[in-house]
């Protein structure tokens, strides 16, 4: 994803809502967001990816933020603007009870040719404790690793 906004990037390292295409990142839709800002900061949901209700727990299209970020709200917001601020992609993971909420936020322009909007992926994965093996299971008598 990073690599195809990067491909949309104008000679000020800038990406237009209008030039992100939804077929090219066909496989990611369901975990793809548009947050828009308004003059007063304000972020609103303008396209919200149906996986998104599985993090958030309600549907975000058309709400506020700040009335739909729960366990994590604050290391969302915080890379919303981030990501203005910097014009560059920002990302991460976060461990939660129920897996690790993995984001990526990267920046765009509406179309007054304006920094208001934050093109977002979040999906969820599972545990690491369900991902890494348990250290009593994992046999270490050899010294030797496996080729």
């Amino acid at each position: 994803m990073i690599d195809y906004w990067k491909q949309l990037r104008d000679d000020a390292g800038c990406v237009r809502r209008e030039a992100i295409d939804p077929g090219a990142l066909r496989s990611m839709l369901a975990s793809i967001s548009i947050v828009q800002f308004d003059e007063s900061g304000d972020g609103r949901f303008r396209i919200a990816g149906s996986r998104l209700r599985d993090i958030f727990g309600m549907e975000a299209r058309g709400r506020r933020v700040a009335d739909v970020i729960g366990e994590h709200g604050d290391a969302f917001a915080l890379g919303l603007s981030v990501a203005l601020e910097r014009r560059a992609p920002v990302g991460g993971v976060i461990e939660q009870s129920n897996g690790m909420h993995a984001w990526l936020r990267l920046p765009l322009l509406d179309s007054n040719g304006e920094l208001t909007m934050v093109l977002c992926h979040d999906e969820m994965l599972p545990s690491r404790r369900l991902i890494l093996p348990n250290k009593d299971s994992v046999h270490t008598s050899s010294p030797r690793a496996a080729a």
